[in-house]
């Protein structure tokens, strides 16, 4: 048996669609690498927070953009992430860091770094690798062999969310995904927008495992027809 193809799958979409969940899945189940680019993005938000640079001025931002050194396991059972040889896989999941995500990614010199490190991360996955985040398909990797986006209704996404965040308040947890929505898309640089060419999943009515299942044969498909 000759080993398949490899193949490059980007998996975009707003917060609580069950993007994580489903990327990993597939990963591991396809036997592909995996990286989280919200990750990386939180990763460079928690250093700048650690380090005191002012997160309402871009230009400070700018200029320490290229300073954290950030190193993405890409093990879909266990997606390790380092700032200088720190493991942040928990501080950056803190509200204070996703509180302020979005500020820093919506600097052009931070999109560039980080863009620049998912490439490399892309190009180097040998078996291939699911990409998961906001501008895989438009902006980081649109050559990609499969795009989807994963889309879920604000209610929907605001319960699986306030699960996730135990005892967080489903109303108060869908004002913030609508907020965090709007920032994402009319950010100049690189916004939250699906592909021309992606295939969109609406999630709202599915289980997770539905989801993964309908995103597994989306990439046999692609694999089968090379």
């Amino acid at each position: 048996m000759e080993s398949a193809t490899p193949v490059i799958v980007a998996i975009d979409g707003p917060a609580g669609t069950g993007k994580s969940s489903t990327s990993k899945a597939v990963a591991a189940q396809l036997g592909l690498s995996y990286l989280d680019t919200g990750a990386q993005y939180r990763a460079i938000t928690w250093w700048m927070v650690s380090n005191g640079i002012d997160i309402d001025d871009p230009s400070a931002i700018a200029a320490a953009a290229g300073k954290p050194e950030i190193v993405s396991g890409t093990d879909p059972e266990g997606p390790a992430i380092t700032v200088d040889g720190v493991d942040v896989a928990g501080p950056i999941r803190t509200p204070e860091v996703s509180s302020k995500v979005s500020a820093v990614s919506a600097v052009p010199e931070v999109r560039a770094r980080i863009t620049e490190l998912q490439r490399s991360i892309a190009a180097s996955a040998e078996q291939g690798i699911v990409v998961e985040g906001r501008d895989i398909g438009t902006t980081v990797l649109p050559d990609a062999d499969l795009k989807i986006f994963l889309t879920a209704s604000p209610e929907a996404r605001a319960a699986r969310r306030s699960g996730e965040l135990k005892g967080s308040d489903v109303h108060s947890t869908r004002e913030a995904l609508i907020k965090r929505d709007a920032a994402d898309s009319s950010r100049k640089a690189s916004p939250l927008a699906k592909a021309d060419d992606a295939v969109e999943v609406d999630t709202t009515e599915l289980t997770l495992a539905q989801v993964i299942e309908c995103v597994v044969t989306l990439v046999e498909e692609k694999r089968a027809g090379k």
